[in-house]
C-alpha cells in the first residue's frame, strides 16, 4: 500500500533536518517554482523568466500562503483548532472577570486559567460518570490550562492531525479524535485526576499512526514508527518528571488509538457502504460534541 503523500513529505523533512546536522558541505540549492505560473526557475532568480513575476514577493505567493490557513484540505483539524482557541479565549475572559471581582490583577496571558473557570467549562474530574457529567469527558478535550499548554498542543495537532485526516477521511477522523479523547479522560477520571487538554486525543492520533506503521511494511513506515515511538517516550518521561501532566490521559488515549487503528481500515472509504458507515461515525461524534457543549452551557449558566 503506498505511503500517503503528507507522510512522505514529513519523513523527508525529518531526514533532511537530521542530515543537516552532520553535513559539512552546504546543501545544493534546488530550482524553485514560480508562485504565479508554476514554471521552474533558478534558485537565485529574482524574476520569473516565463511570466516576469517578482519572486521575492507577489500577490500569487501571498494568496497561496493565506489559502493555506483555510480549512480546505483538513477541515476537521481546523475546526478542532478553532474550538480550542474559542474556549481558550472564553476561559481567559472568565478568569479575568473572576480575578477582578476578587480584587486580583486581572488578565495575565502567561498565567494559568483559573481552576474554577475550567471546572465550570467542563474539566474532567473523578466520578464524572457517577455524577452524570458524561459531557466533561468531551468538553475537557477542548479546554487548556494556559498559553504554553495550548501552544504545545496546537503544534502537535497541526503536525499530525492533517496526516491522520488524510488517511481516514474527515468523518472517521472526527470520530477517532473524539473517541480517543474520551478514552483518555475516562482513564484520567478513574485514576482521580482533575484534567483538561487535547493531549489525550493527540496521543490517540499517535496511537493510530503507530498501528498504521505496524500494519504496513517498508522502510518509510519503519522510520515513521521510530520517530513516533521517540515522541511517546519523550511525552511520557516529561509527564513523570514535571508535575501537573496527566499521563493517565496520555496512556488512555494512546491505547485507544492503537486499538482502533488495528481494527479500522487505514484508508478512506472506497464504496457507498463504507462511506455511509464513515458518515454515521462522523455525525455521531459531531452530535456528541454539540450535546456536550449544550450540557456545558446549561451547567455554566445554572444558578448557584
Amino acid at each position: 500500500m503506498p505511503v500517503p503523500l503528507r507522510w512522505r513529505y514529513k519523513l523527508d523533512r525529518w531526514r533532511d533536518s537530521l542530515a543537516g546536522i552532520f553535513r559539512s558541505q552546504p546543501q545544493e540549492r534546488r530550482p524553485r517554482m514560480c508562485p504565479a505560473c508554476g514554471t521552474l526557475v533558478g534558485s537565485a532568480a529574482r524574476k520569473c523568466h516565463e511570466c516576469g513575476a517578482n519572486l521575492t514577493f507577489s500577490l500569487a505567493a501571498a494568496s497561496r500562503s493565506l489559502s493555506g490557513l483555510l480549512p480546505t484540505e483538513s477541515p476537521i483539524t481546523y475546526i478542532i483548532l478553532g474550538l480550542n482557541f474559542l474556549l481558550f479565549v472564553v476561559s481567559l475572559l472568565a478568569t479575568m472577570r473572576l480575578s477582578q471581582e476578587s480584587g486580583g490583577q486581572g488578565l495575565n496571558l502567561f498565567g494559568g486559567i483559573n481552576g474554577l473557570v475550567l471546572d465550570r467549562l467542563g474539566a474532567s474530574r473523578p466520578l464524572v460518570l457517577i455524577n452524570g457529567e458524561w459531557w466533561r469527558l468531551v468538553m475537557a478535550i477542548f479546554l487548556h490550562g494556559g498559553i504554553l499548554h495550548i501552544a504545545m498542543n496546537t503544534w502537535v495537532l497541526m503536525d499530525i492531525g492533517p496526516q491522520v485526516e488524510e488517511v481516514y477521511g474527515s468523518a472517521r477522523y472526527l470520530f477517532l479524535y473524539i473517541a480517543t479523547g474520551i478514552a483518555g479522560f475516562l482513564a484520567s477520571a478513574i485514576t482521580g485526576h482533575f484534567s483538561v487538554g487535547a493531549s489525550g486525543a493527540l496521543m490517540g492520533l499517535i496511537g493510530l499512526m503507530l498501528a498504521i506503521t505496524t500494519r504496513r511494511g517498508g522502510a518509510y513506515m519503519q522510520m515513521i514508527r521510530g520517530q513516533l515511538i521517540r515522541w511517546v517516550v519523550y511525552i511520557l518521561v516529561l509527564g513523570f518528571v514535571v508535575s501537573g501532566i496527566d499521563n493517565a490521559a496520555h496512556l488512555g488515549g494512546l491505547a485507544a488509538g492503537f486499538l482502533l487503528g488495528r481494527v479500522m481500515a487505514d484508508r478512506e472509504p472506497m464504496n457507498a457502504t463504507e462511506r455511509k458507515r464513515a458518515y454515521a461515525l462522523g455525525w455521531a461524534a459531531g452530535l456528541v460534541v454539540v450535546a456536550s457543549f449544550a450540557a456545558m452551557l446549561a451547567h455554566y449558566f445554572r444558578p448557584a
